[in-house]
């Protein structure tokens, strides 16, 4: 497009002109996949940074800014900042309201910095930055004032410890130096006030913080202007040079010395290398030489001598002025290529600069401006286009919506730089959307708000610190966890016993379910699923055609409280009208089908269509049926009302269906878990270990009913006295202790009784205690799956709390959310431990060096819980590091799983009647050993 439009202001130029000068702008015209490579390259330098090992060595620096969130509009109080990056240097005090009327006030004074200051000594430069803060002080009328100081230091530092000068800075003896304590120290000297230094930060997260207070979807700060630099958001995790896996910090990226190691060496043009000769600083900062302000205005002056020298512009002759460094300031790029200059005008601003040019002088020197401009926000926006593809990545999301503060005199003032960077991202990041917020005073406001936010999480910090200290006993160390997991091995072992087994706490109850579906399953099934105050109906139609499919129909059924708590009879009758009613409206009475029970609650098993009742649990209190089997009950139920008839093959609870749900789609899935409501495990054990069922051959689910883990006793020295309390409360006490500790229908009740316990010791709320609060049951475990969302959390505690009537500070709301986090977090903890024994039992058993399998994994706070499956599964993989663990989320298990059960024994059952079929043929075959305790 240049080539056409010079070529319509000069059709008697020679094509060899246009050809030298295409070739002279050639470099900088940049591929779409020149810029891609440039994209890669950067997010593999940011990772470099980010990494323990190759950090000393990485070119973009990933510095750790210490700064952990962002504004969230509770912010509050008089704040000083203080802002150096260039040769002004600025003091301000900056007033800022939380609320409905929230506002943000300023008031400053620009001081200048001589040059003899900028390259003298660091003691000359800090004594006269502190003499400018004197002057503040006194002008506003504040010198006695100890007021929380945000320094803005807009070079690059880690840990507030100067890495190097830039932007023209020489002073001695600050590289190395902490910038604070050189400021303390200039203070100390002049003795005349005193300031709470809060936090060092440089323009760039200024910048972020700036815009993060009037937009909460900001996480990245962008400068493009005199110099070149990215802030984001990255997740604690990523960060291997600090300690600390949980929230966010922001990262300094400094990425203007991308390139020094040489990986963009293929872009670099012989002007580049010109311009970086010719720095203060050779062979650093080469990605920032190549983008910002500072240095385009130089790269443009070395083309035009270029040109000059091959005879293509102002006549030939190199003015002195031309050769005078610095003397094309970026300012011009900005002016030139404004799209209402007239030419006329462009000649005027080269005559200002003593250059003698034609009309056809100054078109040319448009296009260099043009190109040199274009290439410098097309290499931004390469960059920043790694930046959000690596937050998209962070978040797990497909689609990321972001916002990116920005600010600088090039994106500003510039007619085209933001539109063309802009348009860059868009095209190498497509799966984000990028809104661009202009800055208000970045370096100024921007460290007044890091001041504020450092301060209010200092004030949550100490408030958090007071919680971990109270809930102490519930933070759980991998020590623990692995001592906790070698006792449930033990149990484990006890309940296998024969011996053991009668006082056993962890019961390894035998399901007589002998094997995982095989895909050979087929039929029309029917499960029943009692587990709660629901009870489900379904059917399930299990069919061959191209492939194994599976079609389910239910009805879901009410069980009132008076039948929960009412005779043995009572409840089985109405299990019997409601299967009679589904019968009914399929329109199957007259058929008898197979039948799988799912009964979630502990029973003894001598074959697969037996269940002995050992206890009720989940608030079940109906009489006579302890101790009797309960498919005898519904059988017996069945036959009294005599209007249908049902084969019952299988009685199963959930935590086997939920296995054998999810062993229909991965035949490596050998272990069943609950995590709900009420929490359970069971695995395929192998029968040489089961010695209260007779065999050696095969494998065995056990039911292991883990929730009365501890009912002996063997988890005195973690239980806490909140879980006392909650046993003390329930309607089984003393039973089921390790359900109590982990288990949905406990959690939010072990939450309330915490608050309730720090707000009595003024810990939160004021030390106000509400009735709503008193009240059993009103914090329900639903409340803390919604207050631990990362997003709405905080807004969801304030309305929960103030449901319950405490009207809750912003710190109570952070406080109560992380009372939620620890409580959670424990119950993935412990299930892990657990869990980490089943699996080092598997590995064991298979005597291998590396264990793959499957979980099958159903249950409320295992799916709703926002943080809880993460938590366990990164738990898991750091107890038993020796095992591939593929968790695997249940579809129905409880329903879909028991006819998954009645579908494998009616499988095994048809084979050992061929296999009998055949014995009396007189052709005896190997008789399946599998199929013992199966009923014909």
């Amino acid at each position: 497009s240049f080539s056409v439009h010079y070529a319509s202001f000069f059709p008697h130029l020679l094509a060899a002109q246009r050809k030298q000068i295409d070739a002279v702008l050639a470099p900088f015209l940049l591929s779409l996949d020149t810029l891609r490579e440039v994209k890669n390259k950067m997010r593999a330098e940011l990772e470099y940074g980010l990494k323990r090992e190759t950090q000393a060595s990485a070119t973009v620096k990933m510095l750790p800014t210490y700064v952990c969130g962002t504004p969230d509009g509770t912010e509050s109080g008089k704040f000083l900042a203080l802002d150096l990056g260039g040769t002004n240097f600025r003091v301000l005090l900056v007033k800022i309201r939380s609320g409905r009327r929230r506002s943000v006030q300023m008031y400053n004074k620009i001081f200048a910095i001589p040059l003899e200051i900028m390259q003298g000594t660091g003691e000359e430069l800090f004594d006269h930055i502190v003499q400018c803060i004197a002057d503040f002080l006194e002008y506003m009328g504040i010198k006695g004032a100890r007021l929380p100081l945000g320094f803005t230091f807009s070079f690059p530092c880690r840990q507030g410890t100067l890495v190097g000068w830039t932007k023209g800075f020489k002073a001695t003896d600050c590289e190395g130096e902490d910038v604070v304590d050189m400021l303390r120290e200039a203070i100390r000297r002049r003795n005349e006030f005193d300031l709470d230094i809060v936090a060092v930060v440089n323009d760039t997260v200024g910048t972020m913080m700036t815009c993060g207070y009037e937009d909460p979807n900001c996480e990245i700060g962008l400068i493009a202007g005199t110099g070149s630099n990215v802030c984001y958001m990255e997740d604690m995790k990523n960060i291997e040079i600090v300690e600390g896996n949980e929230g966010k910090m922001c990262i300094n990226t400094e990425w203007g010395g991308f390139g020094d190691n040489g990986c963009i060496d293929n872009i670099r043009t012989k002007y580049d290398k010109q311009v970086d000769e010719g720095s203060l600083n050779a062979g650093k900062q080469r990605y920032e030489k190549m983008t910002s302000g500072m240095y385009l205005g130089e790269i443009v002056r070395q083309i035009l001598i270029d040109l000059t020298k091959q005879g293509l512009l102002f006549r030939g002759q190199i003015s002195e002025s031309l050769r005078k460094r610095g003397i094309f300031e970026t300012k011009f790029l900005s002016q030139i290529e404004s799209d209402r200059l007239a030419l006329l005008q462009v000649r005027r601003i080269l005559q200002q600069l003593g250059l003698d040019s034609t009309c056809e002088d100054s078109i040319i020197v448009k296009e260099v401006c043009g190109a040199v401009s274009r290439r410098a926000a097309q290499l931004c926006g390469a960059g920043l286009a790694a930046i959000v593809e690596k937050k998209r990545e962070n978040r797990g999301v497909e689609h990321l919506q972001i916002t990116v503060g920005v600010d600088g005199t090039l994106y500003k003032l510039h007619p085209h730089f933001s539109r063309v960077l802009q348009e860059t991202v868009r095209e190498l990041a497509p799966q984000c959307d990028v809104t661009f917020m202009l800055s208000e005073d970045g370096s100024g406001k921007g460290a007044a708000l890091i001041t504020a936010v450092a301060k209010r999480l200092h004030n949550i910090g100490r408030k958090r610190g007071l919680i971990d200290k109270y809930l102490y006993a519930m933070r759980l160390s991998d020590e623990t966890l692995i001592d906790i997991m070698a006792r449930f091995r033990r149990e484990m072992k006890n309940g296998l016993s024969r011996d053991f087994n009668p006082t056993a706490t962890v019961k390894m109850l035998p399901t007589f379910v002998r094997s995982i579906p095989d895909g050979s399953e087929k039929g029309d099934f029917i499960a029943l699923d009692l587990g709660g105050s629901y009870f489900r109906i379904l059917r399930v139609k299990v069919s061959h055609e191209k492939k194994q499919t599976v079609q389910m129909e239910s009805e879901i059924y009410n069980t009132p409280e008076d039948i929960i708590h009412g005779s043995g009879t009572r409840l089985f009758d109405h299990v019997a009208e409601c299967l009679g009613d589904f019968m009914e409206k399929q329109q199957i009475k007259d058929k008898k089908l197979p039948v799988g029970f799912t009964f979630s609650f502990p029973c003894r098993q001598s074959k697969l269509d037996e269940g002995v009742l050992i206890t009720w649990t989940k608030r079940f209190k109906a009489s006579g049926v302890e101790g009797a089997d309960v498919v005898k009950l519904l059988n017996k139920a069945i036959k009294k009302r005599g209007d249908y008839d049902a084969d019952i093959m299988a009685v199963v609870n959930d935590t086997v269906g939920t296995m054998m749900t999810c062993g229909f789609d991965d035949q490596r899935c050998e272990v069943g878990l609950i995590i709900g409501t009420g929490t359970n495990a069971c695995y395929m054990e192998e029968m040489r270990h089961i010695d209260l069922v007779e065999g050696d051959e095969g494998r065995m689910c056990i039911n292991t009913e883990w929730g009365a883990f501890g009912d002996d006793g063997s988890l005195e020295d973690i239980r806490t006295e909140f879980d006392r309390e909650i046993d003390r409360g329930s309607l089984n006490p003393g039973k089921q202790l390790f359900e109590k500790m982990v288990s949905g229908l406990y959690m939010g009740e072990l939450v309330r009784l915490i608050l309730v316990k720090m707000a009595k010791e003024g810990l939160l709320f004021e030390g106000r205690i509400t009735p709503e609060l008193l009240t059993k049951g009103k914090f329900e475990t639903k409340h803390v799956s919604a207050i631990e969302k990362s997003k709405e959390g905080l807004n969801k505690a304030k309305e929960i709390l103030t449901r319950l009537g405490v009207e809750p500070s912003h710190e109570d709301c952070v406080a109560v959310q992380h009372v939620c986090t620890i409580v959670s977090f424990r119950s993935a903890n412990l299930v892990a431990s657990t869990l980490g024994a089943i699996l080092n039992q598997l590995r064991d058993n298979k005597g291998v060096g590396r264990l793959r399998t499957t979980v099958g994994v159903d249950g409320s706070l295992y799916k709703m819980h926002p943080q809880y499956a993460r938590r366990l599964h990164k738990t898991t993989r750091r107890l038993v590091p020796d095992s591939d663990v593929r968790f695997l989320l249940s579809e129905s298990g409880s329903g879909k799983g028991a006819a998954m059960v009645t579908a494998v024994a009616y499988r095994l059952s048809e084979q050992h009647r061929d296999n009998l079929f055949a014995f009396f043929l007189g052709y005896p075959p190997q008789l399946d050993k599998r199929l013992q305790g199966y009923r014909l």
